[in-house]
């Protein structure tokens, strides 16, 4: 058997730092727009942010084949195709260059090799070279910091055009699309690490809405759902958009990209102009599909499990207190991470507990959360142990590295998560048997997108009576889960050790 690989589907595997689409892929997201568009002349098509060019390639296969009967010469229904239909606005000059290999079969579109002649090099994939606009030390459109990408011309400025804008109308002035398609860039490091990099994909979606198309269907990160930098004001937008029809979400981002770890995992979603009632929520987890059409604004964050939302519906029919009641402010009582103290104990001092040990602060220096230095708590470290996708059996971990009981004259620094405030030892141990069930966690882990665990982790994880310990299978009968919603629970939640 002859081997025929897709070379965009080689170019998908490449690397984790630009996250190109496969050929497979990009189809199942054209599945999801209606498919009489590809049947019609008039029909256009625009992707603002092509890397590979596939979505482009893939969209003239599809005019191609349904435009066999209105347009039977196959030269004309290419050209007609190409000139009048596709268009794609590049990230970069490499990109836009790939692109047009991908759909003109030539880089240069007016080149005697391109399959329709164009009478510039760009035809309708375009690309220039666009600078940051500075204020105050960071770009207005994208929130680049200034001292990192402010830099010469020969270095990549990841000023993506079509962000870089208040019109994005301008790029092709006298266009209308009817259908807006692609995987946008995710993220753009701030100088730090790679966890500390800011979020850009919910930017290309709200520029792309501007253009007012009839569909919308991109492939974004799934942080969005309940957490991300800077994201607040996006998902509260994304929830209450009736229009989005459509969200067909990956737990684990390597079901979509092959060999990519994205935390959170992604998604990609349709949204339809006309579309103004509830969205199919399809949840994809080792080559299984389960559907259920509900409102994406049913709760402050998005509840991507299906099976799961009827699990929290249950638990917050009977109880409706949440335990993020308990939960401190981030930084509870004001010390960074970076804040070591002194050595040795000293009179009037109490004990700080950093991630590289204990040290020791004047009790007078602490000025947040003063009411808690002597009362009993729980302490678990913000970063969640083991990342936010599951494992080979398909479990996750929703487990902190560090997890213990914090006593009066104790506090901590920044690195970890503050719960309790309470008079007696006991109630904070028996919240801590608490916080490492199986339930607890599986309810954590709802509420969670990334490795960071904060007092919004905590909002479907309903408070007790601490004045004994729990375990899962008191937590079951209290809340009447059937034996098939345990045996989910257990499916998702690996035991801590």
């Amino acid at each position: 058997m002859n081997y025929n690989p897709d070379v965009l589907n080689c170019i998908a595997n490449l690397s984790n730092d630009e996250v190109f689409t496969p050929p497979e892929l990009a189809n199942k997201v054209l599945v999801l727009l209606p498919q009489e568009l590809f049947r019609s002349p008039d029909t256009t098509f625009l992707d603002p942010f092509t890397k590979s060019g596939v979505f482009l390639r893939e969209i003239v296969k599809r005019l191609d084949r349904g435009l066999q009967d209105k347009i039977p010469d196959r030269q004309q229904r290419i050209d007609h195709i190409l000139h009048r239909q596709v268009f794609g606005i590049a990230i970069t000059e490499l990109t836009s260059l790939l692109a047009r290999r991908s759909v003109y079969c030539s880089k240069y579109a007016n080149s005697q090799f391109c399959i329709s002649k164009f009478d510039t090099e760009s035809g309708n994939i375009i690309y220039k070279n666009i600078k940051h606009t500075w204020e105050n030390g960071k770009c207005k459109y994208c929130g680049a910091s200034q001292a990192v990408y402010d830099r010469g011309s020969e270095a990549e400025q990841y000023a993506y055009m079509f962000i870089h804008t208040d019109n994005p109308n301008k790029f092709f002035p006298n266009m209308k699309f009817d259908v807006i398609v692609g995987n946008p860039p995710y993220q753009l490091s701030d100088g730090g690490n790679a966890a500390s990099a800011m979020p850009l994909y919910h930017l290309f979606v709200e520029q792309a809405k501007k253009l007012n198309p009839k569909c919308l269907c991109m492939i974004i990160p799934s942080r969005w759902y309940t957490g991300g930098r800077g994201l607040d004001d996006f998902r509260a937008t994304m929830l209450s958009d009736n229009h989005i029809s459509h969200i067909v979400d990956y737990a684990d981002s390597s079901e979509c990209f092959p060999g990519v770890n994205i935390a959170g995992g992604v998604c990609y979603f349709l949204w339809e102009k006309e579309n103004t009632g509830l969205c199919d929520i399809c949840n994809v987890n080792r080559g299984e599909s389960i559907h259920m059409t509900r409102s994406l604004a049913e709760y402050p964050v998005f509840v991507r499990s299906n099976y799961s939302i009827n699990i929290i519906r249950k638990i917050r029919s009977i109880n409706n207190l949440t335990l993020s009641s308990e939960v401190y402010p981030s930084n509870p009582f004001g010390f960074r991470t970076y804040v070591k103290g002194k050595e040795k104990a000293f009179s009037g001092s109490v004990k700080l507990i950093t991630s590289e040990g204990i040290g020791y602060v004047e009790r007078t220096s602490i000025e947040k959360s003063t009411d808690a230095i002597d009362t009993y708590n729980v302490i678990l470290t913000r970063a969640m142990s083991g990342g936010n996708k599951p494992g080979s059996d398909g479990k996750y971990q929703v487990v902190p590295s560090t997890i213990r009981v914090m006593k009066p004259n104790e506090i901590c620094a920044e690195t970890y998560i503050c719960i309790g405030h309470y008079d007696k030892e006991k109630l904070a141990h028996n919240l801590k048997s608490y916080l490492t069930t199986l339930f607890a966690r599986f309810l954590m882990l709802q509420a969670m997108s990334s490795i960071m665990i904060n007092r919004d982790a905590f909002q479907f994880v309903p408070l007790q009576d601490f004045s004994h310990p729990w375990t899962d299978e008191m937590l079951y009968k209290k809340y009447g889960l059937t034996p098939e919603e345990i045996a989910f629970i257990e499916s998702m939640i690996r035991p801590m050790e």
